[in-house]
């Protein structure tokens, strides 16, 4: 991964959910309601890109985004740690 690829809600809402590499160059996931909650978590074990923007952009149209990520990562076997919440 390059470049930060981002999905927005598609219910109309202002949710943000985002791939991106770190400062340490790690993969990271970005969350971002559009008002004041903003979270990331570093990716700690091995996951394709193309697993993780599976489990974002189903994540992401929920209503409840955040438990609907942790549900998307945990059927995928992907780990993560926050570190900004």
């Amino acid at each position: 991964m390059h470049r930060m690829t981002g999905f927005h809600s598609a219910r109309g809402a202002s949710d943000f959910l985002g791939l991106r590499r770190g400062r340490q160059g790690d993969t990271e996931i970005v969350y971002d309601d559009g008002r004041t909650r903003r979270m990331v978590w570093r990716v700690t074990g091995p996951a394709a890109e193309s697993r993780l923007c599976e489990a974002l952009a189903r994540a992401v149209n929920e209503s409840r985004v955040v438990p609907a990520l942790y549900t998307e990562l945990k059927r995928r076997a992907i780990a993560v740690e926050i570190v900004a919440g």
